[in-house]
């Protein structure tokens, strides 16, 4: 199967753009505050895209479309292991950022920058 990653290149892209950009930016500035939104919503989507097109990839290791529909985030990347799609350590950096993304759910990127 075929993944369309187009979307998913682009977000990156717009990702390591926003990102850039707070590096330039000044603390306690508007452009600054506008950049790590930016960066934090960025990073929120590309997590979620990226979990969405191994989804898709699972798929073909399933009897069913819906069980892996049904598996949370991180038995995704588990099973992408499994099945040899990622390596255990890429699975576990994937793990890293999703702890971080519920990090930054919560204190919306206070402890990161």
């Amino acid at each position: 199967m075929s993944l369309n990653t187009e979307h998913l290149e682009h977000c990156l892209e717009t990702l390591e753009s926003a990102y850039n950009q707070l590096l330039k930016a000044e603390k306690s500035t508007i452009d600054y505050e506008v950049f790590r939104n930016a960066t934090i919503k960025g990073f929120e989507l590309v997590l979620e895209l990226s979990g969405k097109l191994l989804r898709k990839k699972l798929k073909a290791y399933f009897a069913s479309p819906k069980e892996v529909d049904q598996l949370t985030f991180k038995d995704v990347f588990r099973h992408a292991a499994k099945h040899s799609l990622m390596t255990t350590d890429e699975v576990n950096r994937w793990f890293e950022y999703r702890d971080n993304r519920n990090t930054t759910a919560y204190d919306y990127g206070e402890s990161f920058f």
